[in-house]
């Protein structure tokens, strides 16, 4: 594995498809329209963005020529559908693939906030599982990830992805929660359902014969 550098928009493409691997593993591989969909959740992802079908097809390129993402061709479809091979590229699964996703979703944090943040992404038996999994994520060559100098005022230090040059966060700085728990899982859920309808439509406009 060489040093690798990527946009932060691809970043989050590869994060999403860790992600909705997990959580909606019937309709993954995904779309190009699903993965937009996941890429621009309200939920779950810091920051929030607005990615075109460009930025994800401009993303996917970078990926797939890095051998980090494949496409995929379902027979009697005419609908691409994309996956993440870090399993194979940089041989990880399971919590370290879970720890990952989560910084490239989410950016930087501390085990305890991976641990409860993963959800139903991976479940984490205690905040150790989250330390070993990262602790072998940093001693990749190169490291996947780093574990930042605990600021002042923090009583853990965060950790963070080295796919792009991590954000410098300011000393004392708190990490944003979510002010509507509730609501946030509804809109998670709302966000779901809407990527499996898009994806049976797409299936069915597949199956329609040409005019």
């Amino acid at each position: 594995m060489d040093n690798l550098t990527l946009h932060p928009h691809t970043v989050r493409v590869l994060g999403a498809l860790i992600e909705k691997q997990a959580l909606t593993p019937d309709s993954y591989p995904l779309t190009l329209n699903a993965l937009q969909s996941a890429c621009n959740q309200l939920t779950s992802r810091d920051p929030v963005l607005s990615l075109s079908e460009a930025d994800i097809s401009s993303a996917l390129d970078e990926l797939m020529a890095q051998k980090l993402v494949a496409e995929r061709i379902p027979a009697g479809s005419r609908v691409a559908k994309y996956e993440h091979r870090l399993n194979y590229a940089w041989n990880i699964d399971g919590a370290r693939l879970a720890a990952l996703g989560l910084l490239l979703l989410r950016g930087a944090q501390t085990s305890a906030e991976l641990r409860t943040r993963a959800g139903r992404v991976y479940s984490f038996a205690g905040v150790d599982e989250v330390e070993t999994a990262l602790t072998a994520l940093a001693d990749k060559y190169p490291p996947l990830v780093e574990k930042l100098p605990r600021q002042p005022g923090e009583r853990e230090a965060r950790w963070v992805h080295l796919l792009h040059p991590p954000a410098q966060v300011a000393p004392g700085q708190a990490m944003a929660e979510p002010a509507q728990p509730a609501l946030q899982e509804r809109v998670a859920q709302l966000e779901a359902q809407l990527a499996t309808l898009l994806q049976r439509i797409e299936a069915l406009e597949a199956q329609r014969p040409s005019a």
